[in-house]
């Protein structure tokens, strides 16, 4: 990993590539912005592109390819059956995860369908470090249920805990001991996407490894966000600070089961894999890839697409490409918290977590928080961060989600923003803060439906008193 040293300027992320391809960005007005927000309902996913300057919704497939991967789609062999690309991923994947089997799906949300109907049964329990909405859904289905095992110091939005994401490993063993014979596996997020991209260090993951082969249980390792979870390895874990990033790979993936990912995320792609060794696991999935995807070494995805996993896989082995989204990140919290904005911290990956209950205290949870924090960004600034709140992730019989977090996620998708537009972020982001009375609460427009593809609208005026504060402020500037 490059470490650079400036002479004379604070330090700032280095971007380590050069841009080769590029889209013009515009940015609406003010009043657009407001006028767009009721045309879609307050609603940060029906908002289109035409109306964003920065695209912060997520970081799943919109990250930016390299010339190597976009030549390497050039070559990929169209063959139904026996298919040169599909024996080029599978070496890859034995290559640097050691995992003889290998099925391609067409996302990540697909592996954990053909997971939980190949694995779970009625009446199973799936322990995990926390939970995905997605995934939690698909064991639900299958009639298992799931119990998490985070660490107290997860729930802590603000914190100076470098892996917050670790299993509770005393939690986990009476679990194990308590339900022997409904665990059939175990779940490893690494990093853990719904409280704030906090990653779990590699010790803590081996430990809970062993916890599971001890009690009969499989080690599955949800690896989509694992690219940044390896750079926070690296870097924060002591005993792993001279090792490389292949090295850390191959100790994890030689402790667990099954790997699975969304090549969204890993890999800088589209598409998603399971990887195993277990040959009668192999088999049974396999059956379920042919039903529900496709062919089993296409399974639903494109070739031109496996290709690029290929080389995308080989980038996130090195430590100068995975560096640069954490780096981004945690200099966008830090300029955040220079002005006080409140944002999660340790900074994680993903994305930049703030917490809409001390951004907006005076906002009730009936009145949507980190929703409605998130339209004021998109007023101030243009661009559109995902809600992470109760509209995301809604509170079940009127109680709590676990951990009932209210966070606006600024996702920052890799190698695609530079420098000064984290700066024009964090600096239209500490405008709002400094007006942040202004921002008002948010309702669904019918009681029947309440999730995150509905309308909703503001609870008075505020979004039109925010855009003339914003005149008076900017004048005519955008």
């Amino acid at each position: 990993m490059a470490n650079i040293k400036f002479f004379n300027t604070e330090s700032f992320p280095l971007e380590m590539h050069k841009v080769c391809t590029v889209q013009q960005l515009t940015i609406p007005s003010v009043e657009r912005r407001v006028e767009a927000l009721y045309e879609t309902g307050f609603n940060s996913y029906r908002l289109t592109t035409d109306d964003l300057y920065l695209d912060m919704l997520t970081d799943s497939g919109v990250n930016a390819m390299s010339n190597e991967q976009l030549a390497s789609m050039l070559r990929a062999d169209e063959a139904y059956a026996g298919s040169a690309t599909y024996k080029r991923l599978s070496a890859k994947i034995k290559e640097i995860f050691n995992k003889d089997y290998f099925l391609p799906v067409h996302q990540g949300r697909a592996c954990e369908n053909m997971l939980a109907r190949g694995l779970v049964k009625e009446g199973d329990i799936i322990p995990m470090n926390f939970f995905f909405g997605s995934t939690v859904n698909q064991i639900k289905q299958c009639g298992g249920t799931f119990r998490i095992m985070l660490c107290d110091e997860g729930l802590k939005l603000q914190s100076d805990v470098p892996f917050k994401g670790n299993f509770d490993l005393e939690k986990l063993e009476s679990f194990l001991k308590a339900e022997r014979g409904r665990v059939p596996f175990m779940r490893i997020e690494a990093g853990t996407n719904l409280i704030g991209g906090q990653p779990i260090a590699l010790d803590n993951m081996l430990a809970a490894v062993r916890l599971c082969k001890e009690y009969g249980a499989l080690a599955v390792l949800d690896a989509s966000l694992l690219q940044d979870n390896l750079y926070f390895i690296k870097t924060r874990e002591e005993a792993y600070k001279n090792a490389s990033i292949r090295e850390i790979t191959r100790k994890l993936a030689d402790a667990v089961d099954i790997i699975y990912f969304s090549a969204r995320k890993l890999g800088f792609a589209r598409g998603g894999g399971i990887c195993l060794n277990d040959s009668e696991i192999y088999e049974r999935l396999k059956a379920f890839v042919a039903r529900f995807e496709g062919f089993p070494t296409y399974g639903g995805m494109s070739v031109r697409e496996m290709e690029a996993i290929c080389v995308g896989l080989d980038d996130t082995m090195n430590e100068d490409v995975i560096s640069q989204g954490p780096q981004m990140i945690a200099f966008l919290c830090g300029e955040l918290q220079k002005h006080g904005v409140p944002v999660v911290t340790p900074p994680g990956g993903l994305g930049c977590h703030i917490d809409a209950m001390k951004f907006v205290p005076h906002i009730p949870y009936e009145q949507y928080p980190a929703g409605s924090l998130a339209c004021a960004i998109y007023i101030a600034s243009g661009s559109r961060g995902m809600e992470r709140g109760c509209i995301d992730e809604p509170w079940e019989d009127g109680k709590p989600a676990y951990g009932a977090m209210e966070l606006v996620r600024l996702a920052v998708p890799r190698r695609v923003y530079t420098v000064s537009q984290m700066r024009y972020m964090a600096d239209r982001v500490a405008w709002l803060y400094e007006h942040r009375d202004l921002i008002g609460g948010i309702k669904f427009e019918s009681e029947q439906h309440k999730n995150f593809f509905d309308r909703l609208t503001a609870v008075n005026d505020w979004p039109y008193r925010l855009a003339e504060q914003f005149r008076r402020d900017f004048g005519d500037s955008v």
